[in-house]
C-alpha cells in the first residue's frame, strides 16, 4: 500500500459521487486526471490508496467503480500489521469484539426479521451436520456468518467493520483451521441456545448464553509468526 495520503479534493470527489448515488463506473484515468487537475502518476497513487481502503474497486478490463462505504478494509489491514508486529494484539481485538457484541446484543436482535431468524436456524443445522459428519468438519463459515448475521441490521458501519476485521484476524492466526472437538460442541450448544432464545423473543436468555459462551474464550499463546500454538479454539 502506498504511503501517499488521499488529498481533500480527491476525497471530496469520491464522496460527492457516493452522495449522488453514483456507485459504479468511475471515469477513465485521463478524464479523471483532467477533472481533478492532477497528474496521472499522482492519480494512480491516490487510487491505489483508495483501493486499499475499500473505497473503489479497480480491475483489469472492467475498469473502476465506486464501492459502498465499509470500515472493515482499513481496520483489517491495520489489524493484520498489528498482529504481525505483536501477536499478543490478537487478544486485545478479541476483548474489544466481545465487549461490542455484549453492548449491542439487545439492539441488534430486536432488529432481526423472521427471515433473518430462519437463516440463523439454518446455520445452526449446517454446523451440527459438519460436527456430526464423517469426516468431521470445522463449521467455520457457519461460525463467522452466525455472529455477523446477528448484528447485520445495525446501522453502524464502524461496529460492523470492527466485527468483520475480527473474523479476518481469527482466520489470519489459523483458528478457522484447528479446533478442539469437545470445545466446539460446547460452543455450538451455546450458539443453539442463543438462536433459540432469539427466535422465541427471549433476548435476555440469549444474552446470558452469549456471555456464558464468551467465558469459554481461551487467550491462547500465539507464536512469533502470528499463529495459534494449540489445538483449542478462541470463540
Amino acid at each position: 500500500m502506498s504511503t501517499t495520503k488521499l488529498t481533500p479534493d480527491f476525497l471530496e470527489y469520491l464522496a460527492k459521487l457516493a452522495r449522488n448515488g453514483q456507485t459504479f463506473d468511475l471515469p477513465s484515468l485521463s478524464s479523471l486526471s483532467k477533472s481533478l487537475g492532477i497528474s496521472l502518476s499522482t492519480l494512480r497513487e491516490q487510487l491505489e490508496v483508495a483501493k486499499a481502503l475499500g473505497f473503489v474497486d479497480i480491475r483489469p478490463r472492467t475498469g473502476m467503480r465506486l464501492l459502498p462505504y465499509s470500515f472493515s478494509p482499513a481496520v483489517s489491514k491495520s489489524l493484520s500489521y498489528a498482529i504481525e508486529l505483536e501477536p499478543d494484539y490478537f487478544a486485545a481485538i478479541v476483548d474489544l469484539r466481545n465487549h461490542l457484541e455484549a453492548a449491542y446484543w439487545h439492539e441488534a436482535v430486536c432488529l432481526l426479521s423472521s427471515a433473518d431468524k430462519e437463516q440463523l436456524g439454518k446455520l445452526i443445522t449446517q454446523a451440527w451436520a459438519k460436527l456430526h459428519g464423517s469426516p468431521i468438519q470445522i463449521p467455520h463459515m457457519e461460525h463467522r456468518q452466525l455472529h455477523l448475521s446477528i448484528y447485520q441490521r445495525l446501522q453502524n458501519p464502524f461496529v460492523i467493520g470492527i466485527m468483520e476485521a475480527y473474523w479476518d484476524a481469527y482466520e489470519r492466526v489459523g483458528l478457522s483451521l484447528y479446533a478442539d472437538y469437545l470445545h466446539l460442541k460446547l460452543v455450538w450448544t451455546y450458539h443453539q441456545e442463543m438462536v433459540e432464545a432469539i427466535c422465541q423473543g427471549d433476548f435476555d436468555a440469549g444474552y446470558s448464553a452469549l456471555v456464558k459462551h464468551k467465558d469459554l474464550l481461551l487467550h491462547l499463546p500465539i507464536t512469533s509468526d502470528g499463529k495459534v500454538t494449540t489445538e483449542k479454539s478462541i470463540e
